[in-house]
């Protein structure tokens, strides 16, 4: 029975990988506790996806969106990414102009560390 569902879900949705990632959405959604369209007939839920998407009972448009929603993740990450370009755009090193901005070696002082052209002791140069 499965096999002529997938020939008959092949006309409504032509491209196989797009029929699975449907399909699997649908069950999905079944799962859950979506309402069936069609009569279950014993059937597992993955054919009644299929058989749905047969009989046009189903918006392969509105799966698809389905399918984009559940991959898509809202946090608050973004509102983190914009408070952090907020500090950077504040500091003042990023507001100097090529002249004021400091040499390595004027980074290096300010931090009390030395800069030595000499090699440490047992290197080869």
């Amino acid at each position: 029975m499965a096999r002529v569902t997938v020939e008959d879900c092949m006309k409504k949705i032509s491209n196989r990988f797009e029929l699975v990632n449907l399909s699997v959405q649908r069950v999905k959604e079944i799962i859950k506790g979506a309402p069936l369209s069609i009569e279950r007939d014993n059937d597992k839920d993955p054919v009644v996806a299929l058989r749905e998407i047969a009989q046009g009972q189903v918006d392969p448009e509105r799966l698809k969106e389905s399918v984009v929603r559940s991959y898509q993740k809202i946090s608050d990450e973004d509102d983190e990414d914009d408070d952090i370009q907020d500090m950077l755009e504040e500091t003042s090193w990023l507001q100097m102009s090529e002249e004021e901005t400091p040499t390595t070696s004027e980074e290096i002082a300010e931090d009390g560390l030395t800069v030595t052209d000499e090699a440490p002791e047992g290197t080869v140069e």
